[in-house]
This record gives structure tokens, sequence and C-alpha cells, in this order.
């Protein structure tokens, strides 16, 4: 999966319609969409689709999709991202069984966070991780050695000396909501 993001190593994160036009300007590859509902989820991706990119969709801020895992086929058949971004285990399970990419997001907030995390990784088998936040170096090189599956870093990036901090510890790849470090 590496290689979608290309070699900058940047993604967009898109948290505001408003945004994903210039999401989709720029010429990096990928872009993570963290907006739309049930009617507009479809068409947020085949935006990004034209525009050449890898769409990834965060399915836990889909509203109206609910938690069921008939959801993810849905996505897959109706919707047809590039792969799903999710907390839950259970959809990154079904992404895969249903022919998408998936990435893992978790929340690293205590040492407990990172064991249960780690477990998790082992038992969903993700595509790529993306922890949170972002700005914890530390427990990139830490997960970057304890698995082999790709470390996206994202949230509360700021700065560009953030992103290559995150990038020398090892993660594979930063996703960023601030559309000035986009450019």
């Amino acid at each position: 999966m590496q290689h979608y993001w290309g070699p900058n190593k940047r993604i967009a994160a898109v948290r505001k319609p408003e945004d994903l036009r210039a999401a989709l300007s720029i010429e990096w590859p990928v872009v993570f969409l963290l907006i739309g509902d049930l009617f507009t989820a479809d068409q947020y991706v085949s935006e990004a689709k034209r525009a050449g990119k890898k769409v990834f969709l965060h399915v836990d801020f889909i509203a109206g999709l609910g938690g069921d895992p008939i959801v993810i086929k849905y996505i897959a058949e109706r919707v047809k991202p590039t792969g799903i971004i999710s907390t839950k285990s259970h959809f990154v399970k079904h992404a895969k069984k249903n022919g998408l990419l998936a990435i893992q997001r978790l929340f690293i907030i205590d040492t407990s966070a990172l064991d249960q995390g780690i477990h998790n990784i082992r038992q969903s088998e993700p595509d790529a991780i993306e922890i949170m936040p972002g700005l914890l170096s530390r427990v990139i090189t830490e997960l970057r050695d304890s698995i082999p599956t790709p470390v996206i870093a994202g949230g509360l990036i700021k700065t560009q000396a953030e992103i290559e901090t995150a990038l020398q510890a090892g993660a594979a790849a930063v996703s960023m909501g601030d559309r000035r470090l986009w450019s």
C-alpha cells in the first residue's frame, strides 16, 4: 500500500466540504474524506476519483450509515472508494473481504491504548494504521518496529517540522487537515 501516497508522503484529510476542491487541486495522490453522509459520500468520492485521487472514506464519520457490517458492502459496491478508514476492527475486516483497502485509526492516549491497539491490529490486519495524534514520534517508531503494517501519522499536525518529525520517526505518510500545509 505504500505506493499510494507517493514520494512526498503527504495526505490531505478533508474535514469540510469547502476544502475538497483545494485537496483535489494539489498533486498529492491520496485524499482522506472525513465528510459526507448517506446521500453525499458517493458524490465526494466520485469527484475525487475524477481528479485522479485514491480516496479513503472515513466510514465512522459518514452520517446515516450505522454500525452494521453491511454498511461496508454498501460502500464497496455503491460508493466505490479506494478504501476505508475506521476505528472499528470489524469494519476493517469487512472492508478487506469486500475488496477495499483498510486503514485502522488508533487513538493512542496511554500505554493501555497502545497495547490494545497492537492487539486489534494483529486481529484485523489492516493495510495501514493511522495513529492519533500524529505527533507521537516515539510511538510511531514503536509501532513500526512491532508490526509490519505501514503507519500513517495524523491529528494535531500544524507545522512542516511536525510532518518531518513524524516521517523521520518512521511514519509511511502523514495526513493533515490544515489547508495551509497542503501547498
